[in-house]
């Protein structure tokens, strides 16, 4: 099943890499690996090709420690291409599922990103932006606060690479998530309302998505 010993190989590298902690840009060191050889194909399509190998290597070696494929499969894009990085995240977003804000949160997130499946899939009219003069409620008007603090403080915390900050960033969206489908209808009668609170779903979504794509997330 692996005749040339290339995912041995590149199991090989992926230990080398995190049992040292040693954080490295692979699509960096494919193209210099292919420019030293004179490698005159080695294209986007070699390298997205090579990376995913990579990838699936990876996924192999992280179930095998115990890590949850959902949870790998939230985290890592096509464009991901530092294996140290993706594995912390993984840690940490397995650490913020294990308490109750993590699961809550994901809970309200799932239902969140399921009413906005569903209206983008009908093509109800969603707006580019919440309009905070249309917020009629206090708890959505409190969830706006608190996903555009989120999302700041998450996206500084991912650009830091303290992906533990990053989700207990998002743990504060725990209580408005919950207190706004408990107060809030997202489909009322009035259509301009209807558009900006779909929008302010669409926050929660893209607020969540800076750690992790919670649709992949089992549970």
């Amino acid at each position: 099943k692996d005749p040339y010993a290339l995912r041995r190989a590149a199991l090989g590298v992926i230990r080398l890499l995190l049992e040292n902690k040693h954080k490295a840009n692979l699509l960096s060191l494919f193209t210099f690996a292919a420019d030293a050889h004179g490698s005159g194909q080695f294209d986007d399509q070699n390298r997205a090709d090579l990376l995913g190998f990579f990838h699936d290597r990876l996924k192999v070696y992280l179930r095998d420690s115990g890590a949850r494929h959902d949870l790998i499969d939230a985290v890592i894009t096509p464009q991901s291409d530092d294996l140290l990085t993706i594995t912390r995240r993984v840690s940490a977003l397995a650490d913020f599922l294990s308490s109750d804000d993590g699961l809550n949160l994901l809970a309200g997130t799932k239902r969140a990103a399921n009413i906005l499946a569903a209206e983008e899939k009908k093509g109800t009219l969603i707006s580019d932006a919440v309009v905070e003069s249309l917020l009629e409620d206090g708890a959505e008007k409190a969830l706006n606060y608190a996903v555009n603090q989120a999302g700041q403080t998450a996206s500084q915390a991912i650009e830091n690479e303290d992906f533990s900050a990053a989700m207990l960033a998002l743990a504060e969206l725990r209580g408005p998530v919950d207190s706004f489908f408990e107060d809030v209808m997202v489909n009322v009668d009035d259509g301009k309302v209807r558009a900006n609170r779909l929008a302010l779903m669409r926050r929660i979504r893209d607020a969540t998505q800076t750690v992790a794509d919670f649709s992949k997330i089992a549970g």
